[in-house]
């Protein structure tokens, strides 16, 4: 298949494309770019890229393509805090012009990157697709409000797939370090301290970023009828883990590390634990490779090879809202984030 993936740049991107790549699709990058420079190592590149805004895009620029990978988005909750308005225009009105450009296009599948954020405050059972949804923050309020575009735009020759992703950890070319399991075994590796800024007991399914990559193939490729309209967890059911239980992972796996409540100690509201079994009846073949403890022994490995410190958290390189924020006093962002001219 010929496909377009929106924030190809971007640390789940950076997985995707040689993903999609070695299982022979043709992929082409759209990307606004807002973080060049900010590599951990260099990686791959699709063949051929568009660099311009998700909100910019016109229906001629998807002409030929069989899908789009949607990745774009203002990516967690502190860039949400940032300026509701904006992530509300990025991750939900950018997103609905995107697929209403894709459908004039002839564009037939649609493969959309949600968040298992917009479940909220559910921690008393596992919870599946069906469960109410509590979006607490701007950025899954945008997820939720973009699915609910995304599905009435379905017909017979466009296929929106949706995928609520758990939170994602692992190595990118393009490292976060705005991410739970990655940013506590950021500061063990640089520090020596497991840090937690919570009370330590929000539920939290963690997902590896080559395992989320992965789930992309079936859904390609599925009959209509199996995914139309459709959303799926995107995760396992033995991955969700209290904050405190991830803590209690990289506390082993970095040598000498100690954990440390570092913030108010007040609990976080945001605590859900997933139910991932309707994405493994559908694709049974579909397994993830990744658990956190094998994932944190490779964040620590790969901080120690880049020899990352602990300035690394004061920096704008691997947090996306210090970026933003630097683009935007340098006045390289216009406050829309479009670039200046």
């Amino acid at each position: 298949m010929k496909v377009l993936v929106t924030g190809h740049h971007g640390y789940i991107g950076s997985v995707v494309v040689p993903t999609l790549a070695a299982a022979g699709h043709e992929v082409v990058g759209l990307d606004a770019y807002l973080y060049r420079g900010c590599d951990l190592f260099p990686g791959p590149e699709p063949r051929a890229e568009f660099t311009v805004d998700v909100r910019d895009v016109e229906p001629s620029q998807l002409e030929d393509f069989d899908a789009v990978v949607h990745l774009a988005a203002l990516s967690n909750d502190p860039l949400g805090a940032l300026d509701r308005d904006l992530t509300l225009d990025v991750n939900l009105r950018g997103t609905v012009r995107l697929a209403r450009a894709a459908r004039e296009a002839g564009v037939r599948r649609f493969l959309f990157a949600s968040s298992c954020a917009m479940y909220g405050a559910a921690v008393d059972e596992l919870v599946d697709e069906s469960a109410p949804l509590r979006p607490l923050t701007a950025y899954a309020e945008s997820k939720v409000r973009a699915e609910e575009a995304l599905v009435d735009l379905a017909d017979d020759d466009f296929a929106p797939v949706i995928l609520r992703n758990a939170t994602a950890y692992g190595i990118s070319p393009r490292l976060r370090l705005d991410l739970v399991l990655n940013n506590l075994v950021g500061w063990a590796s640089a520090t020596g301290r497991v840090r937690i800024l919570s009370d330590g007991t929000p539920w939290r399914p963690v997902v590896h970023v080559e395992d989320i990559a992965r789930a992309l193939l079936p859904t390609l490729s599925a009959p209509p009828e199996l995914v139309s309209g459709e959303a799926f967890n995107v995760g396992a059911d033995d991955e969700n883990y209290q904050v405190r239980d991830l803590a209690e992972i990289v506390a082993e796996t970095v040598p000498g590390s100690v954990i440390e409540y570092a913030g108010s100690g007040d609990p976080d509201p945001r605590s859900y634990r997933v139910d991932f079994r309707k994405l493994r009846r559908a694709f049974p073949e579909l397994r993830p490779e990744w658990t956190a403890r094998a994932g944190a022994a490779e964040l620590h490995d790969a901080y120690r090879d880049a020899g990352l410190g602990a300035d690394a958290f004061d920096g704008d390189r691997y947090i996306r809202l210090k970026r933003l924020q630097l683009l935007l006093a340098r006045g390289e962002l216009r406050p829309d984030l479009r670039r200046a001219a």
